[in-house]
C-alpha cells in the first residue's frame, strides 16, 4: 500500500534529535513557556520575515485568538462582518464564529480552489472589517488583489496559513502578507509537531502584546490578569520537536514540489482536473488535489490498486449539520469542488517508485 502520508517515515530521520530534546527539556524541569518556545518563536518569525510569532495550542485556538485580539484593540467588535472562502476547512468558519463574529461566504476559484477575490467587494456592507484569506492545500490566495480590496474598504486580512507553510510571492512569504497569520503545526501538515501546536505572526506590536497575554489566561505577569483570557499556549515539547523540523521545512517542500510537477506533468487522463499551478514559489502541496465526476469510483480503484486517498473535503461548510440555517443556500462552484476533489500521496519520503506507480495506475484508469 502506497500510504497517503508515513508519518512514522517522515519522524523517523529526526528520532535521535527528538530523543536528545526531549532528555533536554526533562532535565531542565521547565515544561510551560520555556527556553524551547521562545527559542521557536524567534525562528519561526524570522523565517516568515514578521517581528513577532506566539506559540499557541493549536491552528484554531491561533485563528479565534487573532480576532478576539483585534475585539480587544477595538478594531473589531463582536458581530462584525469577516470575508472568508465558502469552500474551506471548517476551522476557518469555526473561528470566526467563536470569536462572536459574523461569516460571509464568498466562492472560490475552481482552478485554485482559493477565494475569487473578484467577488469579494459584492459581499462587503458597512459590517464588513476583515478578510480571512485561507491558502487551501498550499497555495497562496491572491494576497495582491485581496490587500487591494482590503485597503479601499479599510479592512482587517488575516491569513488562514495552517497548510501553507514557507510559500511566498514577491511581495513577501506567508505569514508576512497580511495584518496577522495564523499557522497550524498538527502532525500532518508541512511542518509538524508530534500533538496539537499552532502559532501566529504579525508585525502588528499592539497585537503581539494582547496576543502573548490572551493566550496565558489574559496575564503578563503571574496573577496579573489585564485582559479576559484562555490557556493556549504552545507545548514546550512540542516547541522542541518543531525546533529540530524547522531547519529541513525548505528541503521539504522541495520535495514536495518536484513530486507535484512531475504529476502534473506525466498524468495524462482526460477524467482527470489536475490543479493549476504556474510553477512559482506560491504553492507547498500540502496536498495535491485532483477532481473528477466520479470521485469515489475513482477512490475506489485507487484503493484496489494499493494507493491510499484521502478527500479534503466531502462536505462543504454550508450543507453541514451544524450550520443547519446555511442549508439551503446554494455555492454551486463550492459543492462541485466538493462532489469532486481527490487528495493523491504526496510528502517528502516517497519514493520514485511509489510516484511513478500512482502515477502509471491514474493513467490506466
Amino acid at each position: 500500500m502506497i500510504k497517503f502520508l508515513d508519518l512514522q517515515k517522515i519522524n523517523a530521520e529526526y528520532q535521535d534529535e527528538f530523543q536528545a530534546k526531549m532528555k533536554l527539556v526533562l532535565d531542565k524541569g521547565w515544561f510551560i513557556l520555556g527556553d524551547e518556545v521562545k527559542t521557536f518563536e524567534t525562528s519561526f518569525a524570522l523565517y516568515s520575515g514578521t517581528k513577532y510569532c506566539i506559540g499557541v495550542g493549536n491552528g484554531l485556538d491561533a485563528m479565534v485568538l487573532i480576532f478576539k485580539g483585534y475585539i480587544q484593540l477595538g478594531k473589531l467588535q463582536k458581530g462584525d462582518e469577516v470575508i472568508v472562502p465558502a469552500n474551506t476547512y471548517i476551522a476557518s468558519i469555526l473561528a470566526i464564529l467563536q470569536a462572536d463574529l459574523v461569516p460571509v461566504l464568498v466562492e472560490p476559484k475552481l482552478e485554485t480552489y482559493n477565494i475569487n477575490p473578484e467577488l469579494i467587494s459584492e459581499k462587503i456592507t458597512a459590517k464588513t472589517k476583515a478578510i480571512l484569506a485561507v491558502h487551501l492545500y498550499g497555495q497562496l490566495a491572491e494576497m495582491d488583489k485581496i490587500n487591494t480590496i482590503a485597503q479601499q474598504y479599510n479592512l482587517l486580512v488575516i491569513e488562514d496559513a495552517a497548510q501553507a507553510h514557507g510559500a511566498f510571492l514577491e511581495s513577501g512569504k506567508v505569514g508576512n502578507l497580511s495584518n496577522a497569520a495564523a499557522f497550524s503545526f498538527y502532525p500532518g501538515k508541512n511542518l509538524g509537531a508530534l500533538g496539537d501546536a499552532g502559532g501566529i505572526t504579525t508585525n502588528d506590536e499592539e497585537l503581539a502584546k494582547v496576543l502573548f497575554a490572551i493566550r496565558n489566561y489574559g496575564s503578563e505577569q503571574k496573577y496579573h490578569n489585564e485582559f479576559i483570557g484562555v490557556n493556549s499556549r504552545l507545548d514546550e515539547m512540542q516547541a522542541a520537536f518543531l525546533n529540530v523540523k524547522l531547519p529541513h521545512l525548505e528541503a521539504a517542500n522541495g520535495q514536495r514540489k518536484r513530486i507535484a510537477q512531475r504529476y502534473l506533468s506525466e498524468i495524462k487522463n482526460e477524467k482527470i482536473a489536475l490543479p493549476a499551478w504556474d510553477g512559482s514559489q506560491n504553492h507547498v502541496f500540502h496536498l495535491f488535489v485532483i477532481r473528477t465526476i466520479n470521485r469515489d469510483q475513482l477512490q475506489n480503484y485507487l484503493k484496489q490498486n494499493d494507493i491510499e486517498t484521502l478527500i479534503h473535503y466531502p462536505i462543504p461548510p454550508h450543507q453541514q449539520k451544524a450550520f443547519a440555517d446555511w442549508n439551503s443556500l446554494s455555492y454551486p462552484i463550492t459543492e462541485k469542488i466538493h462532489q469532486e476533489v481527490l487528495s493523491l500521496p504526496i510528502s517528502p519520503v516517497m519514493t520514485k517508485q511509489e510516484v511513478d506507480a500512482v502515477i502509471a495506475i491514474l493513467n490506466q484508469y
